[in-house]
C-alpha cells in the first residue's frame, strides 16, 4: 500500500522532493500546500498533484494524507512542522529540524504527545555507499579501530545580505545548511561526541561565515569537520584508523565514491547522489510501517 505525501512549501527543495518521490514504488504525491492558491496550482500542474491547497493550514488538515514534508526555509521548521503534527500528520521536516536544540526538543514533545512519527530528513544516512562505510567500520573492521574523521564542505557564495544563507532571521549560515553533513556524519558513526571545541568567523549581518569543530570522545576518537560559505577546500573527507583509510571524493555527503589506498574504491551503481535523484538511495522502507502504526524509526 502506497503512503500518501503532502508538501509544505512549493520552493527549491519542494521540487527535488517531489521528483524523489516520483521514483518510489510506494510513495504517492496526493498534495501540496502553499501560502499562494496560485503557487499550489502551478506545482501542482508540475507534477501532477491532485488536492492543491492554497494555505498550510488546509495542507495538514487534508484526510488523504499520511505523512508531511516541510520543506520551507529553516527559520519556519518549528512552526510548519508542530502544525502538521497538531494536525495529526506524521512529519519528515527538512534539515536542520530546528535552530536551537530547545526547539527541537519541543518539536519532539509534540510529536510524542500527539503520538506522531517526527523525522529529520538527512538524506545522507540512507544512501547505499553509508551501509558501505558502516559495514567496512564497525562490522568487517578493515581499519582497524577507527579514532579519525575528519570532513570539509564549501562553497563560494557571494555575499549577499538579502540571501537565505546570509539571512540570520531565515536561519542562514554555514553551519544550518552544510555543517549539518559532517555533524551528522560523525554522529551516524560514533554517537555524540564527549567534549566539542569549536570556532566561527562571522558575516557582516551575523551569521557564520565560516565554522569548524572538533569532537572529541572518550576513547580517543577524534571527529574534525569545517564548513564554509566562502571557501571551497576540496569537499572530501577521511575515515582512519591503524590498518588502513577510506577517503571520500569530492562532494563525498552525496555518497558517489569512497575510496581505500590499495583496494577498489566504494561506488555504487547509477548516478552521483543529487537531490531529485532517488535512484541512489535505498529504499526508505520504514514508512509505511512508521506512518501507520509505528511511531519512532529503528
Amino acid at each position: 500500500m502506497a503512503v500518501n505525501w503532502g508538501i509544505l512549501g512549493t520552493g527549491n527543495i519542494a521540487h527535488l522532493v517531489a521528483e524523489d518521490l516520483r521514483r518510489l514504488p510506494n510513495a504517492e504525491l496526493t498534495a501540496v500546500g502553499s501560502r499562494a492558491q496560485a503557487r499550489a496550482d502551478t506545482f501542482g500542474d508540475t507534477f501532477d498533484v491532485p488536492h492543491r491547497h492554497g494555505s498550510y493550514e488546509a495542507l495538514v488538515a487534508d484526510p488523504a494524507l499520511d505523512v508531511v514534508h516541510v520543506a520551507t526555509p529553516h527559520s519556519a521548521h518549528l512552526e510548519h512542522a508542530t502544525l502538521a503534527l497538531e494536525a495529526g500528520r506524521a512529519v519528515l521536516c527538512e534539515k536542520p529540524l530546528a535552530l536551537k536544540a530547545a526547539q527541537a526538543e519541543r518539536l519532539i514533545d509534540t510529536a510524542r504527545r500527539h503520538d506522531q512519527f517526527l523525522m529529520e530528513a538527512m538524506w545522507t544516512r540512507f544512501l547505499p555507499v553509508m551501509d558501505d562505510v558502516h559495514r567496512l567500520v564497525h562490522e568487517e573492521r578493515v581499519l582497524g579501530d577507527v579514532h579519525l574523521l575528519r570532513a570539509d564542505i564549501g562553497v563560494t557564495q557571494p555575499v549577499d545580505p538579502t540571501h537565505r544563507l546570509f539571512d540570520p532571521a531565515l536561519g542562514g549560515g554555514a553551519l544550518l545548511d552544510l555543517g549539518v553533513y559532517p555533524v551528522a556524519f560523525a554522529f551516524d558513526l560514533f554517537g555524540a561526541p564527549d567534549t566539542v571545541t569549536s570556532s566561527a568567523v562571522l558575516a557582516d549581518t551575523g551569521v557564520d561565515a565560516q565554522c569548524a569543530a572538533v569532537f572529541r570522545y572518550d576513547d580517543g576518537t577524534q571527529a574534525m569537520w569545517h564548513a564554509s560559505l566562502g571557501a571551497d577546500a576540496g569537499r572530501t573527507c577521511v575515515l582512519a584508523g591503524p590498518e588502513g583509510r577510506l577517503r571520500g571524493t569530492r562532494a563525498w555527503w552525496k555518497g558517489p565514491r569512497l575510496s581505500s589506498p590499495g583496494a577498489t574504491a566504494l561506488r555504487r551503481p547509477g548516478p552521483a547522489r543529487t537531490r531529485g535523484t532517488a535512484t541512489s538511495l535505498r529504499p526508505p522502507t520504514l514508512w509505511p510501517a512508521s506512518v501507520r502504526g509505528v511511531r519512532r524509526a529503528p
